[in-house]
Order: C-alpha cells, then structure tokens, then sequence
C-alpha cells in the first residue's frame, strides 16, 4: 500500500516542483540584479549596448544596469578598483599601468569589445592623397598623455 501511495503522490511532487521552477524563472523579472557599468567614453562603437538598454534587453534577462560614462581610462579603473563599478568598458592601458607599477590587486582585462579603434586624423587643412610620410615633422595631438590613444 504504501508503494503505491508513493507511486501516486510522485506526479504530484513533479508538477510541484515544476510550478516552484516556473515560478522562480517568471519571478526573476521583478527581482532584476542591479549592474553598475563604467565605460570609458560615450562612443558609437557601444551602439549595440545603447540600443539594448533602450529596448529593455537587460531587464528582460533580470538585469537593471546602471550605465555611467568615466571620461578615461584612469577614472574607469578607479570606478571599479573602488567598488562604485562592478564592470567597465576601456582599453588594457590601464591594467598595463597597475600591473607594471607592481600592485596586487590589478584589473583583470578579460574580452574585446571592438576590432579596431575609433581613432580619426584629422587636419586642419584638407589634404589631398594623404600619406602617412606628411606627418614627418608635424605636430600630432594624440589626447592626454598616458590615454591609449596618446601611446598610438
């Protein structure tokens, strides 16, 4: 008797336990985990990222992103050194740095973001058949010394 009785409470603990499993997923929407993201800088190359958090891409998957923008690699690194930023986008310069200067503690660099760099030469005189020889002897701004676009 108590084999069978077994037998027959077994399809009831299955669909339990099922509704508890669909129950869990479908309340994972109201229970979003709040990421904070850092990025380097506001750029056309995170477009897909934008356009992801404009559609409620993130909530969807139970993420409630904070997205701040750092205005360098230096302030992104520190945003997340010191706990105000759990991930952020930036170039490895600033890993290199720590690394080099022999701390402990330093950033894991851990995917590529984009295939190339956002780096433009621009004049301002328009150069016709621009070779990269027309720079010999030129003035170059790169940005602020230490940004990875200086050491470029």
């Amino acid at each position: 008797m108590k084999r069978y009785l077994v037998i027959m409470m077994m399809p009831c603990f299955v669909m339990l336990f099922g509704l508890c499993c669909l129950a869990g997923c479908e309340g994972s929407r109201y229970h979003l985990r709040k990421i904070r993201l850092n990025e380097v800088a506001h750029s056309i190359f995170y477009a897909p990222q934008y356009v992801a958090i404009e559609k409620g891409y993130f909530k969807k998957e139970g993420i409630d992103l904070e997205l701040v923008t750092g205005f360098g690699a230096d302030k992104t690194a520190t945003s997340v050194i010191s706990k105000e930023a759990d991930i952020a986008f930036m170039g490895p310069e600033a890993t290199i740095y720590q690394y080099n200067e022999g701390n402990k503690d330093y950033l894991i660099n851990f995917a590529q973001l984009t295939q190339r760099a956002g780096n433009f030469v621009v004049a301002r005189k328009k150069a016709k058949n621009f070779r990269w020889e027309d720079l010999k002897g030129k003035e170059v701004i790169g940005g602020r010394p230490g940004a990875v676009h200086y050491t470029m």
